[in-house]
């Protein structure tokens, strides 16, 4: 299946000179959707995950059905003052400044191996800080999953060393 024809190109969105990559028509095709969790649930197991993280709020879209699929646990990584419970954090850098992520205390579990899934990879910086979260919580980051990846932005070199996974790519000259 050629996931592509599921991804709505939107130019000049959130501002001029960007080509932005809007995974809605394939959220909303029931085959493209299972499809494209499949892949990503293969490789979950490829790798031997027993908990998946996902970074606010597409990350939730794509891990919570590969976690649902492999009966296994999903944690959300969030926001700063999202999470009710104790939390570790990790502050990354932004274009335009800094944020912050968070994931409650209890979970990950020292030795857990997890897949972190989100819809794109860009610049890398909110993964860096996902795994980094896992990490300090003692677990194994054995994946990352992305329906989407951006080649031009370069951020395979932000995440160097772990597994990557992506469904589709775009370069520059597609955007």
């Amino acid at each position: 299946m050629n996931l592509k024809n599921y991804i709505a190109s939107v130019p000049n969105y959130p501002k001029e000179g960007i080509i932005f990559r809007d995974i809605s028509p394939l959220m909303a095709d029931g085959k493209a959707y299972q499809y494209a969790t499949q892949q990503i649930v293969d490789y979950a197991k490829s790798r031997g995950a027993d908990m998946i993280v996902g970074p606010e709020a597409r990350g939730f879209i794509v891990g919570c059905p590969v976690a649902y699929e492999l009966g296994i646990g999903f944690a959300p990584a969030r926001k700063k003052g999202k999470l009710p419970r104790e939390t570790v954090s990790v502050e990354y850098d932004l274009e335009y400044g800094t944020a912050e992520l968070h994931l409650h205390k209890d979970a990950v579990k020292p030795g857990q191996k997890v897949l972190i899934c989100d819809d794109l990879l860009a610049t890398g910086g909110t993964m860096d800080a996902c795994a980094k979260l896992v990490e300090k919580l003692g677990g194994e980051v054995v994946g990352l999953a992305f329906l989407v990846e951006l080649t031009d932005l370069k951020g395979r070199e932000k995440i160097e060393g772990y597994d990557i996974f992506t469904l589709m790519e775009y370069t520059e000259d597609e955007r």
